[in-house]
C-alpha cells in the first residue's frame, strides 16, 4: 500500500530525473578531465544516449540500478508490485530493443551501470577509451 496520496505520489515522480543526474555530471567531467571531448549530449537517436560520439558513432547510456534492473543492486519495492514489475520489465526490454536498433544503424552501445560509475569511474573511463579509440581507427 502507497503511503503518499495520488497527488504526492505524482508530484514526486516528477521529480525524478531523466538526464543530468549527478552520476552523469560526475562521469561527463571525469571523461572530460581526462582527454575525451566531442560529444553530444543532445541527440537525435534512438533511446536518447547519455552521452553520444557522433565520429565514432558511440553511444554511451549510464542507467539507474532500479529502474533498469540491476542485477547487483536491484531492490524490488514492496509495494504496487504489479505495476513496478511492469515498469521495470518494459524499461529491460526497451534497453534491448534499443541496443538492437543502434547496433543494425552501425552505433556501438555501452551501458554503465551507476554503481559502476560510482565505485570505479577509472575502469569505465577506460572501457570508454578502448571503445572510442578501436572507432577511431587510433
Amino acid at each position: 500500500m502507497d503511503t503518499h496520496t495520488p497527488t504526492q505520489r505524482k508530484y514526486n515522480m516528477s521529480q525524478i530525473k531523466s538526464s543530468n543526474t549527478l552520476i552523469e555530471l560526475r562521469f561527463r567531467k571525469y571523461i572530460w578531465k581526462n582527454g575525451l571531448r566531442r560529444y553530444r549530449l543532445k541527440s537525435k537517436i534512438l533511446g536518447k544516449p547519455d552521452i553520444y560520439f557522433p565520429q565514432q558513432k558511440l553511444a554511451v547510456f549510464i542507467d539507474g540500478c532500479f529502474w533498469h534492473k540491476c542485477p547487483i543492486d536491484f531492490i524490488r519495492p514492496k509495494s504496487k508490485n504489479d505495476y513496478w514489475d511492469r515498469k521495470i520489465k518494459n524499461n529491460v526490454r526497451r534497453d534491448k530493443k534499443i541496443n538492437l536498433e543502434l547496433k543494425k544503424e552501425s552505433i556501438k552501445v555501452l551501458r554503465f551501470w551507476e554503481h559502476e560509475i560510482e565505485n570505479n569511474p577509472e575502469k569505465c573511463y577506460r572501457i570508454l577509451r578502448t571503445t572510442y579509440e578501436k572507432h577511431n581507427g587510433i
